[in-house]
């Protein structure tokens, strides 16, 4: 559902969504009760809350459900506890930020340690970049920490360290903040009556309504947006919001949802499509004619928010037919080479020599093992050629190609790449003079690596080596080697054994 839910948080940048007394509905630059752009003018009753007393008993049925069943979350006892205003829309606010692209069990951890290090927007805007990226370290998505801190520090410095206290002005005002995160922050922390929509949110109403048409299309997010504020519960907003969103997460799930279990299956169309399906079903087995529910046809032509024509609906599917995937763009495909530059240290203890990425792009501010793009289709021969050529610009002296020692592949994917890691390692028994002002950089041991701010990616890579090297220093298993090894690929040097100084910055011998 990330497509999804990123669609949803965008929510196009149109707009919060209503507030209190507005019409539901109503956002920034929408007029009353015009149609949301692209549908027909009256959208077809199939797609639609349009008898209040629904609306009322779905609300109090909703909510009863998340009183008894809700999960007991950090970030939800302190947007009931916390009594200072800024406090608890600051606390709302981490959480949601740490939630998008992330699962819940995941998030908690870093949740508690986040909060118990910077309880305040005051304690996050004087941190520094780096004990931020320390902390977000593994949660993936980095950017989401620089962009809360730099909110944060918006927050102190030009609003004398007072939230905004709208869904329109969150959105307005805080860099990162798009509609949906505005819209949970106002509801969850200020009360707000305004509606908000996820990936979570997506599925449940797309069911409620057999919506099947693409989610993240601009007609249906629209539409979505317009159906979220009008059921939003006027008392009890940002209940109804966390409710709505629990349930998608734990009843009304991607796959294998508990039908049985749905506090609302009463309102749910796509339940009701499934029994229709069925009685057909047992109609032509049976050759009897058993009653039918009554379930309305959309009846408008080439509707917008139905199924497109050329996916019709599927038997074996049921409710899970209703939201369609959206097309996902397949993510492009990178190999970079990287080195783990090893030495002992004072105390002896192995230390790594890591190297700082740029302050922006992907993984900004983050540290790693030095590390270089390649070409596609390059050999093992020249791949070393070209993370030798990177190393000698890097540090100024030539580097023997032969000394690279092939250590194995890692495989990790980003939301939009498909990254495969070739590690090398390079022994070393002294030091190295680099320009730090060109790549900071800075040698440490395995404990610090660890604690330091580091991708996921760049673990994997250092626990390639460890294991490499442990296979190394075992007992002699026959002749076995390996695999992908190839005899005499990391020069003369015996494996497991470092090189001098000397030898690691000697020329390269002439073709």
């Amino acid at each position: 559902m990330g497509p999804l839910r990123a669609a949803a948080a965008r929510g196009l940048r149109r707009g919060c969504g209503s507030g209190r007394g507005a019409a539901p509905g109503a956002g920034k630059g929408s007029k009353g009760s015009a149609a949301p752009r692209g549908l027909p003018a009256l959208p077809a009753a199939l797609h639609l809350f349009g008898d209040p007393a629904e609306v009322e008993a779905l609300r109090g049925r909703l909510l009863a459900w998340y009183d008894e069943s809700k999960r007991d979350l950090p970030w939800r006892a302190l947007a009931v506890t916390e009594p200072d205003v800024n406090r608890r829309a600051y606390a709302v606010w981490v959480s949601e930020i740490m939630l998008q692209q992330t699962q819940v069990a995941t998030v908690i951890d870093y949740y508690n340690r986040w909060m118990q290090k910077w309880p305040t927007l005051q304690a996050l805007a004087e941190a520094s970049l780096e004990e931020v990226n320390e902390l977000w370290a593994g949660l993936g998505y980095y950017s989401r920490g620089k962009r809360l801190q730099e909110a944060a520090r918006k927050v102190v410095s030009e609003l004398a360290g007072q939230m905004p206290r709208t869904a329109e002005e969150l959105q307005k005002l805080l860099p990162g903040v798009g509609r949906y995160t505005a819209g949970a922050i106002a509801s969850i922390s200020y009360g707000q009556a305004t509606g908000v929509v996820d990936g979570n949110v997506i599925r449940v109403l797309c069911r409620l309504r057999c919506i099947g048409a693409d989610p993240s299309s601009p007609p249906v997010i629209d539409h979505l947006w317009a159906m979220a504020n009008a059921l939003v519960d006027r008392s009890r907003p940002g209940d109804f919001n966390q409710a709505l969103m629990e349930l998608g997460a734990t009843v009304c799930t991607p796959k294998a949802p508990l039908c049985g279990e749905c506090p609302v299956k009463q309102h749910c169309r796509a339940r009701l499509r499934v029994e229709k399906e069925l009685a057909l079903a047992s109609q032509k087995l049976l050759g009897k004619l058993p009653p039918v529910p009554d379930v309305e046809d959309c009846g408008v032509g080439d509707c917008p928010l139905c199924p497109p024509a050329a996916e019709p609906w599927d038997s074996s599917l049921g409710v899970t037919n209703f939201p369609r995937k959206a097309a996902k763009k397949q993510p492009r495909v990178e190999q970079t080479a990287t080195c783990v530059l090893e030495r002992r240290g004072r105390r002896g203890a192995l230390e790594y020599l890591i190297v700082q990425r740029p302050s922006s792009g992907l993984l900004a501010g983050l540290w790693e093992f030095p590390s270089v793009p390649l070409a596609p289709g390059l050999q093992q021969e020249q791949q070393r050629e070209v993370l030798r050529d990177h190393l000698q610009a890097w540090t100024g002296q030539p580097v023997a190609a032969g000394s690279l020692r092939f250590m194995g592949e890692v495989v990790h994917v980003f939301s939009h790449i498909h990254q495969t890691y070739v590690v090398y390692s390079l022994p070393l028994d002294g030091d190295l003079t680099l320009d730090l002002a060109s790549s900071p950089s800075r040698w440490v041991t395995e404990e610090e690596f660890c604690a330091s701010a580091v991708s996921t990616a760049m673990k994997k890579v250092l626990r390639v080596c460890e294991r490499q090297r442990g296979e190394e220093s075992g007992p002699a298993k026959g002749s076995k080697r390996k695999r992908g090894a190839k005899p005499g690929a990391g020069g003369s040097t015996r494996p497991g054994t470092q090189l001098s100084l000397h030898a690691f910055l000697r020329a390269p011998n002439p073709p």
